[in-house]
């Protein structure tokens, strides 16, 4: 249980915290000038990952935790082989998180968390989250860089976040939190801002990869900016192929939606971006029950979207375009009906003259086609390729971004995706699927 030791503090560096940096960085795309030989992809398996955490009861479990497993195992080779690399080298390293795979490199340094823009093509007012592996790593961004380490002065996180961290951390939520004058993060990874994301992950992997390396690591999804988030090492392969030198494979995301992030530094507190933690679990922690959610992820071109407005985003999924696959995307808001097979027919370009494939991704409500309405479109040359999410919020969480993909593969034309209640799990759902959407059906007249 939390209390009321140093780890945490009524006061927090908020007044007067504003980072002395270079110029504003505007929102520009570096070009990636490095040439790669080969990605090298290794196997890891996460359960072999083992930690010595604090059972003090005035502690959190994470508050300085140990890596305990074997350097000389096949395993522990891995690990201390990427950290060496996120200390060392300027190109960034992929990774698994519980949420999606992550493109890490030492936030720290200039040079390799420019590369991490580079490698994605993201524009670079856009904000990266840093993933930390203990409270003592989180305290230690509230230090300014200026500040000897042998300093007894308490850094520490704002009170606000206490319940959340002690719930949900480890595990897919960022806070935000104010950065000190002299930052020891380079200024590419806040922009334009004052505040940092940061998260500590929940996957072995990934905690591993910040204790072994004792550096912040700054790691957005392990994808080209604007595509599908990756769940699988297979999903970095196809698109950061001969732009990273190492991929670390640990299996599939069991979350498979990013983390969520919070703003615990307004009034009220605010998500910023939906994900793995839901409003409803973030409203039950007490001081958090008045949350708002942010209006900047509205339908781009909605009334109150400001998708498109020329201002710097606080945090990564607020302006930019995101999660969509080169196919169309027609999302049906849950009010709307089921497409019929002559509206899909209608969505098949071309088809009169050659065969169009046409996706569906169902979630709770829609049926699968017939063998009558098949053979309809296919006199057509309409080829369905349908798909089910699964009914949980948490199956269709997990499974989304990799269908999206799957779609890519099969060459469809245009997807249309069943939406989801806003609720639990479907807030994140909606907020991604929003955003890859080319076209948002609402309810018939």
């Amino acid at each position: 249980m939390m209390t009321s030791t140093p780890r945490m503090g009524t006061t927090s560096p908020i007044a007067g915290s504003e980072p002395s940096s270079p110029p504003p960085i505007v929102a520009t795309k570096i070009p990636f000038t490095r040439r790669i030989p080969s990605t090298e992809v290794v196997s890891i398996n996460p359960a072999e990952i083992k930690f010595e955490l604090s059972t003090s009861p005035s502690s959190h479990p994470y508050e300085d935790p140990k890596l305990i497993t074997s350097p000389t195992s096949q395993t522990g080779k891995a690990i201390f082989y990427a950290a060496e690399k996120l200390r060392s080298s300027d190109i960034p390293v992929a990774f698994p998180t519980e949420t999606v795979y992550g493109l890490g490199a030492d936030a720290t340094r200039d040079e390799a968390v420019k590369n991490i823009f580079a490698v994605k093509g993201r524009p670079t007012d856009n904000p990266l989250i840093v993933h930390i592996g203990s409270l003592k790593q989180a305290r230690d961004l509230l230090r300014p860089s200026n500040s000897p380490a042998s300093e007894k002065s308490n850094y520490d996180i704002p009170e606000i976040y206490a319940p959340l961290i002690e719930k949900f951390w480890p595990g897919p939520l960022t806070i935000l939190l104010p950065l000190p004058r002299n930052s020891k993060l380079s200024p590419y990874v806040y922009s334009t801002q004052v505040t940092v994301g940061v998260r500590m992950p929940s996957h072995p992997v990934a905690l591993a990869l910040a204790l072994t390396s004792n550096v912040p690591i700054a790691a957005p999804s392990a994808n080209k900016s604007g595509l599908p988030s990756p769940t699988t090492a297979k999903h970095v392969r196809e698109d950061l192929y001969k732009l990273v030198e190492l991929i670390l494979d640990g299996g599939s995301c069991d979350v498979g939606l990013e983390s969520t992030v919070v703003d615990g530094l307004s009034n009220p507190p605010a998500i910023l971006r939906p994900g793995g933690v839901s409003l409803e679990q973030i409203r039950a922690c007490k001081g958090w029950e008045g949350t708002i959610v942010h209006k900047e992820d509205a339908i781009p071109g909605s009334a109150g979207s400001t998708a498109g407005a020329n201002v710097a985003p606080r945090a990564p999924g607020m302006k930019y375009k995101h999660y969509s696959p080169t196919c169309g995307v027609r999302l049906y808001l849950p009010e709307a009906d089921m497409p019929s097979i002559t509206e899909l027919k209608a969505t098949a370009f071309g088809s009169d003259s050659k065969v169009v494939r046409l996706g569906v991704l169902r979630t709770r409500r829609w049926k699968e086609f017939g063998e009558k309405e098949r053979n309809w479109l296919a006199e057509k040359n309409v080829d369905v390729v349908e798909e089910s999410l699964g009914e949980s919020g948490e199956e269709i969480s997990r499974r989304l971004f990799g269908a999206l993909r799957r779609m890519d593969d099969e060459g469809v034309m245009v997807v249309h995706i069943e939406g989801v209640e806003e609720d639990m799990e479907g807030l994140a759902v909606m907020n991604r699927l929003k955003k890859a959407a080319s076209v948002v059906i609402r309810k018939k007249s």
